[in-house]
């Protein structure tokens, strides 16, 4: 009995000390585990090389619509991203004083024109008497001037009745066109001065790409060249654009030059101010790239992780320019088309690390 239980310690310790069962356990826990979408399989793509625009989407029919007299804002009647129609009325101001002022001008207009009816009923009675030769000429030319006095001040109430509605209508601002309501800039209660901004319409269908170019680069650029830039907050696809317009002087402070970029694509964004960077097509080229996600670096070395057989390999890498249309860095040299590398990888990926690449099917 004793000499079994010797051996079976004996056979216990043995398979601890050799170690082999823990060390298998331990390769299969450390190994890395990478699905299909893990893996990016590098290819030639067009790279465009050309000048780098910078700037920002704004639409080409905008208005700010601002007080044209001085009154109290009743009521706004739209918000912030409100769609609205050419003659929808946006701002309501106080009209009261207003109303007090063509009433006023009325009332001095059917004055006037009652005192030009009385001298002009002179007038011609004078003018009939003197053909008679009761009245002297110089009698008939003081009638004609007060009749044309008269006729004088009522065509100048005339005017001042149409002053007065004019500052009437002036109270209810409406939209100009066919929009959206892209900045309310008052509230009911407000006092609003001549000059004050009320509301700002944009035309959402009219956005345009208002980009800046280095001065340098001058030399690339001429209207109808094709430009592809990316637009912060929109998902997708770059959008396209030719450009319209090279205006004719620098910036004095940055020494840019500003290019106007009309959309040619279906991508157009309905929110103006968007950030957008691009660039213009002037050649083309094929090129491996791979996105910022896959590379790592530290300090001035850049690097990415190789998949070699059945191990995970860092390779370094020498860039090139980036292509801000897509986004992407152009690699010069440390990789070729065909290898695989990983997309986006962890802080655990270590060298010569073991993977296991999973089956899209069985997901093992």
């Amino acid at each position: 009995m004793l000499s079994k239980s010797l051996v079976c310690l004996c056979l216990v310790c043995g398979l601890v000390a050799c170690g082999k069962p823990a060390t298998e356990e331990k390769k299969t826990e450390a190994a890395l585990s990478l699905g299909q979408e893990d893996v990016l399989v590098l290819g030639a793509s067009e790279h465009g090389t050309g000048p780098v625009i910078t700037g920002s989407v704004q639409p080409e029919r905008r208005a700010d619509l601002r007080a044209e007299v001085s009154a109290m804002v009743l009521r706004v009647f739209k918000e912030n991203g409100d769609t609205v129609h050419k003659g929808d009325l946006l701002v309501s101001l106080d009209d009261s004083v207003l109303r007090d002022n063509l009433s006023s001008a009325e009332e001095a207009s059917r004055a006037a024109g009652q005192s030009f009816d009385s001298a002009d009923r002179q007038y011609q009675r004078q003018k009939s008497l003197q053909a008679q030769g009761m009245v002297s000429m110089q009698a008939l030319e003081e009638s004609e001037v007060r009749r044309n006095a008269a006729q004088s001040e009522w065509g100048a109430a005339k005017a001042r009745i149409a002053a007065a509605r004019q500052q009437l209508d002036r109270t209810l601002v409406r939209a100009p066109f066919d929009g959206m309501v892209s900045a309310r800039k008052v509230s009911a209660g407000d006092t609003a001065q001549i000059g004050k901004e009320l509301v700002q319409i944009i035309d959402p269908a009219s956005m345009r790409f208002e980009g800046m170019v280095s001065s340098d680069q001058m030399s690339h650029l001429k209207p109808g060249q094709g430009v592809v830039f990316r637009i912060n907050g929109v998902e997708g696809k770059a959008a396209t654009g030719k450009i319209r317009r090279i205006d004719a002087s620098a910036n004095p402070v940055t020494r840019q030059v500003s290019v106007l970029v009309d959309f040619t694509g279906d991508t157009r964004p309905p929110i103006a101010g968007l950030y957008a960077e691009g660039q213009v097509e002037t050649q083309t080229a094929q090129a491996l790239m791979l996105p910022e996600s896959t590379l790592v670096r530290e300090g001035d070395k850049v690097s990415a992780w190789l998949l070699e057989g059945q191990t995970v390999r860092k390779q370094a890498l020498e860039l090139g320019e980036r292509d801000a249309r897509l986004g992407r860095w152009v690699v010069q040299s440390g990789l070729q088309g065909g290898d695989r590398v990983v997309r986006s990888p962890g802080n655990n990926v270590k060298d010569g690390q073991a993977f296991t690449l999973r089956s899209e099917k069985t997901g093992s």
